[in-house]
């Protein structure tokens, strides 16, 4: 499918005056401040119901005694649902505010409390400490809201630290899962699928962004190998079921299409929901680009029927209220 017609004059605009200045060539916060400027919209239309979805910021400790940001959104209608979402942005950029839309349609949508962590980023703090503030912000989770179905989530980046949190928790024993959603992962940082791909550059996202971003988080480049980075490497039996999205026009496609296929050969139930005519990083471009909220929707109504399929409206457990889960915290 061609390129959607509104991204292609998006990126036709940002080109005008030239190509755009590459991130290697900005300082980090320079690059952070131009991602959020892209990332981040002001209020929703009247009667938009991820407008009705509570937020609260809360605190959550870290396993070397430091603490880290959350955000936790109360969806109007509660199906019984927590998610633990982590944000994309290369491990670098990105935060709780260039992902509140995002993590309001989840929570809208998916009738789930969900608990975005504002997990400490490269090149501050590189790997592993964005995957163990992850892996403890899932925690948190599992324990203020139990008897809930726990979803892990999270797009980019943070599909690959979602995915490093399952692997955590299936080799620890806990916490449990009921599903994941990962979002065009990044999952082979010797980044050979992108580099050889279709569309390596020139679609919001290029090969040598993402070598900037593994540089920068795991500057130890043999440490790259270890299986919560290289996932097309790891063994990745006995995970949760997932649902994968991907987009044609990103160079990180053909390696989620890869870890899909490499999860089912390893028994893991997957749901690969393809994005035709998309680019990465279509989850936080719904308000703009009609396919892309499609494409969400589409996502989301997935892990919706995996989760009604473990637990059929008749047989779902009562949820503890919000309000209970928080007490004393």
């Amino acid at each position: 499918m061609p390129l959607d017609r509104i991204l292609r004059h998006l990126i036709s605009w940002q080109r005008a005056d030239g190509p755009p200045v590459p991130l290697r060539k900005l300082t980090v916060e320079q690059a952070r401040e131009r991602y959020l400027a892209n990332s981040v919209r002001q209020g929703l239309p009247a009667g938009d119901p991820r407008a009705a979805v509570g937020t609260e910021e809360r605190t959550i400790g870290t396993a070397d005694g430091s603490s880290i940001g959350a955000r936790v959104y109360t969806p109007a209608s509660d199906e019984g649902r927590v998610v633990t979402f982590l944000h994309g942005g290369g491990w670098v950029l990105g935060d709780l505010d260039t992902h509140d839309l995002a993590c309001r349609t989840l929570a809208s949508s998916l009738g789930a409390v969900v608990v975005a962590a504002d997990y400490r980023r490269a090149p501050e703090f590189p790997y592993p400490t964005p995957l163990s503030d992850s892996v403890a912000a899932a925690r948190w989770t599992s324990r203020r809201f139990p008897g809930r179905d726990h979803v892990l989530a999270g797009d980019s980046a943070g599909a690959s630290l979602a995915l490093g949190v399952a692997l955590a928790a299936r080799d620890e024993g806990e916490p449990a899962f009921a599903a994941q959603l990962l979002l065009y992962p990044p999952a082979d940082p010797s980044l050979r699928f992108a580099a050889a791909g279709a569309h390596p550059d020139g679609y919001l996202l290029s090969v040598d962004d993402m070598a900037w971003s593994y540089e920068l988080y795991v500057p130890d480049a043999p440490r790259r190998h270890e299986p919560a980075l290289d996932l097309l490497r790891a063994d990745l039996r006995r995970l949760p079921p997932t649902v994968i999205g991907t987009a044609e026009f990103d160079p990180l496609h053909d390696e989620g299409v890869e870890l899909a296929d490499k999860l089912q050969v390893e028994g893991v139930w997957v749901r690969h929901v393809p994005g035709p005519g998309l680019v990465h990083g279509y989850l936080l471009m719904q308000d703009i680009v009609p396919k892309a909220a499609a494409c969400t929707q589409q996502v989301l109504q997935e892990l919706d029927s995996v989760l009604r399929s473990a637990h059929p409206a008749d047989e779902r457990p009562p949820a503890q209220p919000y309000a209970d889960a928080i007490a004393g915290d």
